[in-house]
């Protein structure tokens, strides 16, 4: 069953895995970052959505400050995540200021 499973995600072309990998916020890339190995675009999504998400939950999750700043979090997240996701879509290696350096710089050594 899991090599059924490899083989269909693995059949998806780059730009599409590249998307799914902020579906699921960081659960996806954790997702992409084990499964995909060679693919250095998806690796790179892949980080780029670790870092991003996991980080904006976390700060979300820091008490009365980021109940206070999720109401202008949550919204903002919603945009960054379709735009992450268009842009993964269309081919792109969109990097974000400082999070995308640093997803590049991790997703070449994280995994192998």
């Amino acid at each position: 069953m899991k090599d059924n499973t490899q083989k269909e995600i693995s059949n998806l072309d780059e730009n599409v895995k590249g998307a799914l990998c902020y579906v699921l916020g960081f659960v996806s890339g954790i997702f992409f970052m084990l499964t995909e190995k060679e693919n250095k675009f998806v690796r790179f999504h892949a980080m780029q959505s670790i870092v991003v998400f996991l980080g904006l939950t976390l700060l979300m999750m820091i008490p009365f400050l980021g109940w206070m700043l999720s109401v202008f979090i949550a919204p903002l997240s919603l945009l960054l995540w379709l735009f992450l996701m268009y842009k993964a879509y269309q081919g792109e290696k969109f990097k974000l200021p400082v999070v995308g350096d640093l997803a590049e710089k991790h997703s070449e050594k994280f995994g192998k």
